[in-house]
């Protein structure tokens, strides 16, 4: 569904060489895994015999009767679609190996053999086992003989492709693992049998975090149970699912009996993040053998959770050092383009709006980074025909305490003479009516810049240009943009970050401007001097847009994806007509828009979305959008 395929990784309870319980568990196992509708269940390793067996893992009997249980197993799975990876010893060429087994349909498909096998310590892995670096070719279990080998890939389509390694295969300085993505694999197994001791945990999650962020894949991971021998040691059946960098689903470790997991893994996504975000392509390609699988179980309903607003940060704890980190990006930018540039003075439009507030606090902190006075930052008000009483009171408190040099320069008298001059009836309030205020605003601000040896800062924000929102040679210009990387629902929490810290009456304004609805203010307000033009109710709400431009522009996800996602992450907030109208509206001026970006100012990107055509974002001006808007 969408490129997501849900993955179960389960932790059998074991009894020690008891292969005939084991495999009742792990049927058990599999059972549990298709009620969840799981397209592959993974196992730990050598969960057939259990991983504490030691030297009974020379004696023929187990070996003999772990291969029984495997075509048990086989057999078991023979009308079902779920593809089983189980963990047992095989036999091939006089050498006993640890391997994964993987099964469909009845059909053993594979066996994968570990690589790294530890030999330190607890660990005592080559007393029974070979290494299975550098082996290919096939195995022989029951009758048959099935590929065999490190450098198999199992492959249903470009999104459903997985590779397998086992347990220390992982903490080896290269794991096989990165191999695995590099030949295509988006999904990553790993079968082990890792013991506990204090931290340990953590560390593994680690490991877990950082390979799949680094292999840009899913990283699934089932590790042996507390039925396992606690001679020496103690195993507590982890099993955690990551994808790209982040854990997406973990059990409760030390549990007395089966333990499972599932989580759903955007397959669709990870691909186009390798082929957008990475340097990816420019590994070398190892040569490898594709085992491929029949279609694996769909899923009918998505069991993930998508934030409302996925540019804000999500955990709170990491509230306070993401707010930093972003506010650090915008000043270190700004202050290289003053110092390099030589100017003396920043001056900004102020509206009383979200977007000019960010970015004068933002020159606010960068001119205290470079040691200069607040007086030398001209905050300019320019009241126009939609001004309300609202927004001017809030940018002149704003301003006041700041301690900025502000002016305030009414424009009306001069757009007045302006539409004489080309002709156009100031009744008539269309869109030159509204052009005309911008771009006389952008008139006086470049003019006393060069008048004052100073910096035209822009305020318009990451939204505005992804809509095209802006006035072409007008607010859509500038001579540094600091909020170009800054959406708009991530300057509605920076304002809010800065406002809890602030004194009272500096909170208060903050406060007052984020509830303010966001405006233009270019058409006449009413007669109780408030606010008419509601952009919102204009293009739409901005935690959709920012909610769409983030899954379409980051992943590259399809407008169908983006409605399924949006429907899961808002409910019934909006209507599914809501959702499909300012989707449309978000792709129709995406498209229309990309010649206002093609020419957009200077700016730092912030975080991982940027449209700048110089780095991240290069689309031709004239694109169709013909083929976003046939759903």
């Amino acid at each position: 569904m969408f490129g997501f395929y849900r993955i179960a990784a389960v932790s059998p309870l074991v009894k020690v060489a008891d292969i005939r319980f084991n495999t009742k568990e792990i049927l058990s196992g599999i059972h549990s895994a298709i009620e969840k509708s799981a397209a592959l269940v993974l196992f730990p390793e050598l969960s057939v015999t259990a991983y504490t067996c030691a030297d009974l893992f020379q004696n023929s009997t187990l070996i003999e009767e772990s291969e029984k249980a495997l075509l048990e197993i086989a057999e078991a799975t023979k009308r079902e679609n779920i593809i089983v990876v189980v963990g047992a010893p095989l036999r091939r060429s006089g050498r006993l190996y640890s391997c994964a087994v993987i099964i469909q349909n009845g059909k053993i498909l594979g066996a994968v053999p570990k690589i790294y096998l530890p030999n330190y310590r607890e660990f005592y892995e080559q007393r029974w086992f070979a290494s299975g670096k550098e082996t290919s070719g096939s195995v022989k279990i029951g009758t048959k003989r099935v590929p065999f080998g490190e450098h198999l890939i199992f492959e249903y389509d470009h999104f459903f492709t997985f590779g397998i390694e086992l347990c220390e295969d992982l903490w080896n300085i290269t794991p096989p693992s990165s191999e695995h993505a590099i030949a295509g694999a988006n999904i990553l197994l790993n079968l082990s049998a890792s013991n506990e001791l204090v931290a340990k945990s953590d560390y593994r999650k680690q490991l877990i975090k950082g390979q799949s962020a680094r292999c840009v894949a899913g990283y699934i991971y089932a590790s042996a149970g507390c039925g396992e021998s606690t001679t020496d040691v103690v195993y507590s059946g982890h099993l955690i699912a990551a994808e790209n960098g982040a854990i997406i689903a973990e059990n409760s470790r030390f549990t007395r009996k089966s333990s499972i997991i599932t989580a759903d893994i955007d397959c669709e996504k990870l691909s186009n993040i390798r082929r957008s975000e990475t340097s990816f392509d420019q590994n070398t390609l190892c040569e490898y053998s594709t085992v491929q699988l029949k279609k694996p179980v769909d899923i009918s309903k998505i069991e993930r959770s998508f934030p409302h607003h996925p540019f804000v940060p999500a955990n709170l704890a990491e509230c306070d050092a993401r707010c930093k980190e972003i506010f650090n990006i915008q000043k270190a930018a700004l202050a290289k383009r003053v110092e390099h540039i030589d100017v003396q003075k920043a001056v900004i439009g102020i509206s009383g709006g979200l977007d000019s507030t960010l970015a004068l606090l933002v020159i606010e902190e960068t001119f205290k980074l470079l040691g200069k006075p607040m007086q030398d930052i001209i905050t300019i008000t320019m009241p126009g025909f939609g001004t309300s009483d609202r927004t001017f009171s809030n940018a002149v408190k704003l301003c006041k305490i700041i301690g900025t040099d502000l002016r305030t320069i009414d424009i009306q008298e001069a757009c007045l003479k302006h539409f004489k001059d080309i002709g156009h009836d100031a009744k008539v309030h269309d869109v030159t009516y509204e052009n005309v205020q911008a771009r006389e605003r952008t008139q006086i601000l470049m003019d006393i810049a060069n008048r004052e040896k100073g910096i035209v800062i822009g305020t318009g924000d990451l939204s505005e240009i992804a809509l095209g929102w802006s006035t072409y040679n007008a607010d859509h210009i500038s001579m540094y943009s600091v909020n170009c990387g800054v959406p708009k629902t991530l300057i509605r929490y920076l304002i809010s970050w800065v406002a809890e810290s602030s004194e009272k009456k500096l909170t208060d304004v903050l406060q007052d401007i984020i509830d303010t609805p966001v405006s233009p203010e270019l058409l006449p307000k009413c007669e109780k001097g408030k606010i008419v033009q509601k952009t919102e109710e204009i293009i739409g709400p901005y935690e959709l847009h920012d909610f769409f431009l983030y899954h379409i522009v980051k992943y590259g996800a399809s407008p169908e994806k983006v409605l399924h996602l949006a429907e899961m992450s808002f409910g019934k907030k909006y209507s599914i007509d809501e959702f499909k109208k300012y989707l449309k509206i978000f792709i129709k001026r995406f498209f229309a828009n990309q010649f206002k970006r093609s020419c957009i100012p200077d700016g730092p990107k912030v975080g991982t979305i940027a449209l700048s055509p110089r780095g991240d974002w290069r689309m031709p001006s004239d694109a169709s959008s013909a083929l976003w808007l046939e759903w």
